[in-house]
């Protein structure tokens, strides 16, 4: 576990893997951070982690407001938290990277591309580029109290497709992580701000690295179709929809990580 600081404001990150070795790989980046949707901890990338840290040096962060990292007062923007990115990877020594985002993460990595020069690819996941887009009904559902097991299940409801009843053993496991990681109100609110005034649609033509934009096809926070209009503004963006809600790449794990393992190979 490792700190970097912008403006004063604690970001805690942690580091795994190594990169390969230049002479052993023609990648376009052997580097993946994850940036996290509104509220959750760095828990919410463990299957991708897993996936992809055999063969990749891999970051995941706590975004100002969530987990270890400091949490000033809000509304915070996107471009502060794509700040914040900049610190964790500048204070990590990274260079070209792949980014992976979803929500809120997505749009940090969308702000991230266009105004700093690391990131080498996009992966999107439940991103629009028009923070009016989202429902905001949807998106606060999403919140539970960290001491409130029975709340923090049923927050699961809108997040994914599943029955989250059915699947009583993976749903208090994740309880357990939210507990740990989560973002508390304050932070969510803040973070949640930055989502719904987040505003790119009209400039997505400035954002010319190859994205990715993946969208669950039952996600209840962001539409599908705001995924792909994503997806048609960016120059080198592509759609593919996945089946699941807001964190499909949760749900469908195991096709998410074979492809993120194409795409970066």
């Amino acid at each position: 576990m490792a700190v970097a600081t912008n403006g004063g404001v604690e970001l805690y990150y942690e580091a795994k893997g190594a990169p390969r070795p230049p002479e052993d790989t023609e990648r376009e980046a052997d580097r993946v951070a994850f940036v996290n949707p509104a509220g959750y901890g760095a828990w919410v990338w463990g299957w991708q982690h897993a996936a992809l840290v055999a063969g990749f040096e891999t970051v995941t962060w706590d975004l100002r407001g969530t987990g270890r990292s400091d949490a000033p007062d809000g509304p915070y923007a996107v471009e502060t938290l794509a700040e914040d990115l900049e610190a964790v990877l500048s204070a990590h020594g990274v260079g070209d990277v792949h980014l992976v985002g979803a929500g809120l993460g997505g749009m940090i990595a969308l702000d991230y591309a266009d105004r700093f020069g690391r990131a080498a690819t996009l992966t999107l996941f439940g991103t629009t580029a028009d923070g009016e887009r989202v429902d905001a009904d949807a998106l606060d559902s999403l919140f539970a109290p960290r001491d409130d097991p029975d709340a923090l299940r049923a927050s699961l409801r809108n997040a994914f497709e599943a029955d989250v009843d059915a699947h009583e053993d993976v749903a208090t496991e994740i309880g357990g992580w939210r507990r740990d990681e989560d973002a508390d109100r304050a932070g969510f609110e803040a973070q949640t701000a930055a989502m719904r005034a987040f505003d790119r649609s009209d400039s997505l033509y400035e954002i010319t690295t190859p994205a990715q934009v993946y969208h669950g096809v039952a996600d209840a926070v962001v539409p599908t179709e705001a995924g792909r209009a994503l997806a048609d503004g960016l120059p080198r963006g592509e759609f593919t929809a996945v089946e699941g809600g807001h964190l499909c790449f949760v749900e469908e794990s195991a096709a998410v990580n074979d492809a993120l393992l194409g795409q970066f190979d």
